[in-house]
């Protein structure tokens, strides 16, 4: 089922929520791409305000002592495993060359699905979109 047009997307860090089992929250694993190459950590987790659910990893790599990361949201339909770590279906090469994450531009429904285009999936909203069983958060 489609999530409504009007849900936006809010940082897990930001919402009054809380992970339904601590032993599910994967902010601060290591992001593994498709090869097994470390792409960064999870940062943070972006959910919709309607449903709970988890839409966007936000993705953070490089830098030192917060001075020149870089951060970038991935789609949770990138997700294949995880474990204690989080492994992607993308390259960190690809993931590298992603739109960079833009906290003004969050709720941009344009900016948002050229994320999802850029990673080959339709957005949460679009008609026929089947979420990918990632863990709700109350």
């Amino acid at each position: 089922m489609a999530t409504q047009s009007t849900a936006t997307l809010e940082k897990l860090g930001d919402a009054k929520l809380t992970v339904a089992d601590p032993k599910e929250d994967i902010r601060g694993r290591k992001v593994l791409d498709k090869n097994g190459d470390e792409v960064g950590k999870v940062d943070d987790l972006l959910i919709d305000d309607s449903e709970h659910k988890v839409r966007m990893l936000r993705v953070e790599s490089g830098g030192f002592l917060g001075l020149g990361e870089t951060k970038v949201l991935i789609p949770v339909d990138a997700i294949t495993k995880i474990d204690e770590h989080v492994h992607i279906n993308h390259t960190r090469d690809h993931v590298a060359r992603a739109p960079r994450y833009d906290p003004d531009l969050v709720q941009d429904r344009q900016y948002l699905g050229g994320l999802y285009g850029y990673y080959g999936y339709g957005p949460f909203w679009g008609s026929g979109y089947m979420y990918t069983g990632f863990p709700y958060y109350w």
